[in-house]
């Protein structure tokens, strides 16, 4: 089963797509086309909207699915007119929320993805540049500033998860790969023992290790599944000799390993 989906929104569309995305998971069995389209923010946008949705339920010879955050009247009635079936985030909610609070909500566009709060976005940004300067163990790292230094053998996930805490919880995140050097002692290196309290591990089995290395590096001792046990055992002994916590990132998204992370840390988001 195929069918067409459509996130449509007057700001960048994250919103619509992230929480139509989360519900279609729900669903095995059905590939979904997606389509986002971003800033429909006229009523000459609207209509075009409606006629990409229409070719696609004339192509499929079924219903697009429209996850929609428009708050406009005007373009919200033109976007009713399509083939499509429409589930409206904001007019689900909005709607109650106001009964609920006495007021009406402002019903301005792109505000949960704008700079309305500054002083947010210059956490995150500030955090991301923190995170680009303090990746891989770098010789100029300042791990005084950390809120988490996230320790691990190379590809276990540690770059995009620094890279994730910045940008979606302004999140200082330092990361330290584990060197075979590091790993001959499995003794935490002396960079690290002044900050034993922002540590956390993250580990990996081994096949799925040499699945991401082998993409890297081909057929290399560096992408041996032997040579990616052994990393991987000595970094748990390590973990376990010094009592740092640690998270298994196999099966685990970007998104799980960093909450896991503010949730074993303790860490409050500044975003």
């Amino acid at each position: 089963m195929k069918r067409s989906v459509f996130y449509i929104s007057e700001g960048t569309g994250i919103t619509a797509e992230s929480l139509g995305r989360s519900l279609l998971t729900q669903f095995e069995g059905i590939t979904f086309q997606q389509n986002i389209l971003p800033f429909v923010d006229t009523p000459e946008k609207a209509a075009d909207a409606v006629q990409r949705i229409d070719h696609a339920a004339e192509k499929d010879g079924c219903r697009p699915l429209v996850f929609s955050t428009l708050i406009r009247r005007d373009l919200r009635e033109i976007i009713t007119r399509t083939k499509g079936v429409i589930y409206d985030f904001f007019e689900t909610f909005t709607s109650p929320l106001e009964a609920e609070f006495g007021i009406a909500a402002s019903r301005q566009p792109g505000r949960s993805h704008s700079l309305h709060n500054y002083n947010a976005y210059v956490a995150r940004i500030g955090a991301l540049h923190y995170a680009l300067s303090n990746d891989d163990g770098m010789p100029a790292s300042n791990y005084a500033m950390a809120d988490v230094i996230v320790i691990g053998v190379s590809r276990s996930g540690k770059t995009p998860t620094c890279l994730y805490l910045a940008l979606q919880h302004g999140i200082h995140a330092a990361n330290y790969p584990l060197t075979e050097e590091d790993l001959a002692t499995t003794r935490l290196p002396a960079q690290l023992k002044p900050y034993r309290d922002k540590l956390i591990g993250l580990t990996i089995r081994p096949e799925r290790l040499q699945q991401i290395r082998n993409g890297r590096r081909p057929d290399s001792r560096y992408a041996d599944v032997k040579q990616c046990a052994s990393e991987i055992a000595a970094a748990q002994e390590m973990f376990h000799r010094e009592k740092i916590r640690f998270l298994d990132s196999t099966f685990a998204s970007v998104e799980e390993i960093a909450t896991s992370i503010l949730h074993e840390l303790g860490l409050k988001r500044r975003v």
